[in-house]
């Protein structure tokens, strides 16, 4: 019985790294809620720049993110 607790004690923070991992395919499921949230009107106006600019640096990293995976996919093709 101790044994089991142990067992489980130790594998919890191995979940939790798994569970707090974010994909770039999270992202860009962040970015286009805010975009479906924005065109919805769920943001007061006094919210907006905020979520604007944070929708913006979200918007360059996916595009940064992408540029760099463009190169490594292309040799793979050939």
């Amino acid at each position: 019985m101790a044994d089991e607790q142990k067992n489980v004690e130790q594998e919890a923070p191995e979940a939790q790294a798994q569970a707090a991992e974010l994909t770039v395919q999270d992202l860009t499921a962040i970015k286009q809620i805010i975009d479906v949230a924005s065109s919805r009107g769920a943001f007061k106006a006094n919210e907006m720049a905020v979520v604007g600019t944070t929708y913006n640096k979200l918007e360059s990293f996916l595009g940064a993110v992408a540029a760099q995976q463009e190169p490594q996919e292309e040799p793979k093709g050939e």
